[in-house]
């Protein structure tokens, strides 16, 4: 038997049902963000919303770094993700648009913010936030996994700095010449730095 305490362990996610409550939870969570704000969104108000108790909560998501990390993660659903492939241009594009789009989300936005804004000083919203680049920069590479290319944390920074720029800082539209022209610039950066890898050339014998 475990000795772990109940309100310490982490709830099964093979199991269907826990998975349903937990689907819905984040439903709810993203539907409230934009309203309350993120010191809004407390537990009480969650669990009261979701028609379960905090310990519920509590099991799936310790702190609200853990919660908005998640809620950013996985969703919410905006059509086909980009496919892996060996053209870096077109999987780096799709990639940065599906970027925009996530965070064109009122509540993604609110928590990336909220995230950010508490990593200096709260250890869990500081791994919370490690762990959304860290998977994000994963995803990346396995898309470019095909074309041989695998990007470094200065590479990856290049790429989605200016997208969460033009968002966040200079609070301007990501349009898709926005896009290509990122794309454009981060390429030469990498053919520059030798991360791309040479096509080949067809040789022969004849004049």
């Amino acid at each position: 038997m475990s000795s772990t305490p109940v309100h310490r362990r982490r709830p099964s996610l093979s199991n269907p049902r826990v998975q349903r409550t937990r689907t819905r939870i984040l439903t709810i969570a993203r539907e409230l963000l934009p309203q309350v704000g993120p010191t809004g969104l407390t537990y009480a108000l969650l669990a009261e919303r979701a028609d379960v108790t905090r310990q519920t909560l509590y099991r799936h998501w310790p702190n609200r770094a853990t919660l908005l990390c998640d809620l950013i993660l996985e969703g919410p659903d905006l059509g086909p993700y980009p496919q892996p492939g060996s053209d870096v241009r077109a999987v780096a594009t799709a990639w940065v648009r599906s970027l925009r789009d996530g965070n064109s989300d009122a509540a993604i936005r609110a928590a990336v913010l909220a995230v950010t804004a508490q990593a200096d000083h709260d250890p869990d919203s500081a791994q919370a936030l490690a762990r959304i680049i860290e998977d994000r920069h994963a995803d990346l590479n396995r898309l470019l996994e095909p074309s041989g290319v695998h990007v470094d944390d200065d590479e990856f920074t290049l790429l989605y700095g200016p997208v969460l720029a033009r968002l966040f800082l200079d609070r301007g539209q990501v349009t898709d010449t926005f896009v290509d022209a990122v794309v454009a610039q981060w390429l030469t950066t990498l053919k520059r730095s030798g991360a791309l890898p040479r096509p080949h050339t067809a040789t022969g014998t004849g004049s």
